[in-house]
């Protein structure tokens, strides 16, 4: 139980439970049948405008996650969809960029286990 985040070019684990994939695009090379996900919620993906503007820079990683955490808020049933699950069963964000700390996955992640903490994984 509980909710982890997997890059989309890492091998599918036995323990990775439901897996889906937090994007708004396909990650490049990859097959469908190879991700072997679960679901794809293009919708929770940053803003194009966000994206861009973030750019992988580290020195605005506090402030995009900020931001972004603000558009999350439009899919709060999103959100509360992970934490039940999460609280029933392991859940894996998958995602493609290839900085694992600083990335849309991980800003979903937090979220979802701060819900997790204050027993907030009801749907």
């Amino acid at each position: 139980m509980g909710i982890q985040t997997k890059r989309a070019y890492d091998p599918v684990g036995d323990s990775d439970g439901y897996r889906v994939l937090v994007d708004g695009m396909w990650p490049r090379g990859i097959k469908r049948e190879d991700l072997a996900l679960d679901d794809w919620w293009r919708d929770v993906a940053p803003s194009a405008p966000l994206r861009r503007w973030f750019a992988h820079r580290h020195e605005r990683w506090p402030e995009f996650a900020r931001r972004y955490r603000h558009e999350l808020q439009s899919h709060e049933p999103r959100i509360r969809e992970l934490a039940a699950r999460a609280a029933s069963e392991t859940v894996t964000l998958i995602f493609a960029s290839r900085d694992r700390e600083c990335n849309n996955a991980v800003v979903i992640r937090d979220l979802v286990s701060e819900r997790l903490a204050c027993g907030d994984g009801s749907a």
